[in-house]
Order: structure tokens, then sequence, then C-alpha cells
């Protein structure tokens, strides 16, 4: 199937491919049909883009990556309509941002997918994680030259 995007033009997809969000994301709940597509320059980016409105895709990525001490606390309840057998077959993802001193995640409502059958869902967080933590840039290693 072809989906249209403002970001990357026309795509194509698979069927299988498409995910469902059957309470949309937060503000856009009638949004329930999404792909994540790879990011073709950076292989720890992907992109969330709804299936029906060309102009929405956000940007994200796997928190642990760069939180590695991440933890994704709700309740079971929240969780239930992914219908996971088990919730370490979860994949979570954060929503990239920006502010005026860099990149951010949101870490207090990630999105988390059921791979196998193809559910997605955002959850709120229980606890005091932000929704824009900043993303500090680490200094790139020295090298020896001789």
């Amino acid at each position: 199937m072809k989906i249209e995007t403002t970001r990357f033009g026309a795509v194509e997809v698979e069927q299988e491919d498409v995910l469902d969000f059957p309470g949309g994301l937060l503000g856009l709940e009638d949004c329930r049909q999404w792909v994540l597509l790879a990011d073709a320059e950076n292989d720890a980016l992907g992109w969330l883009q709804c299936a029906g409105r060309a102009e929405y895709a956000f940007a994200v990525v796997c928190p642990r990556r760069f939180v590695p001490e991440y933890q994704v606390r709700v309740s079971r309840g929240e969780l239930t309509p992914l219908l996971l057998t088990d919730v370490q077959d979860a994949q979570v993802l954060a929503i990239v941002g920006k502010s005026q001193h860099g990149i951010t995640l949101n870490l207090k409502a990630p999105v988390v997918i059921n791979l196998e059958r193809r559910l997605g869902r955002q959850v709120i967080t229980n606890g005091d994680m932000p929704v824009a933590y900043e993303l500090t840039r680490q200094p790139a290693p020295l090298r020896k030259s001789a």
C-alpha cells in the first residue's frame, strides 16, 4: 500500500507493517494507523508516520539508548490493550523534540508497541519523568594523531 507523507513523499509499505493505535496518540486520538519508518541517515532514529494524515510524523528513538536507566512505570491496566504475553516483549519509543537548548526526549509519555500483534499505545508514566528530557552533547573522544 502507498501512503503519502509530507516529509518523505509517497512511501510504499506492506499492510502488515501498519500499527494499530486504537486510542490514537495524545492529542491525535483520531489517528489510529501508523507505520514505523527507518531513518536513512541515522540508525538511532525512526519515524512514526501516520498512515492516514501525511502531515503527522514524529521522530522516535529507543530511550534506553540515551538514558540507560530509563524504565516505563505504568499500571498493568495501561498495557492490557496491547495484548502482550510478556511485558519484556514491548518495544518502547520516546518521541524526540526540540528546545532552545537542543534535542529532547519525552520520557513522560512513551509509545509502547506490541510488534507481534501490531498494536501500539502512548502511555503516561507514573512518577516524575520529564516531558522534555534534554540530551546533552557529549564531547567527541580525543584520538591520538601520532
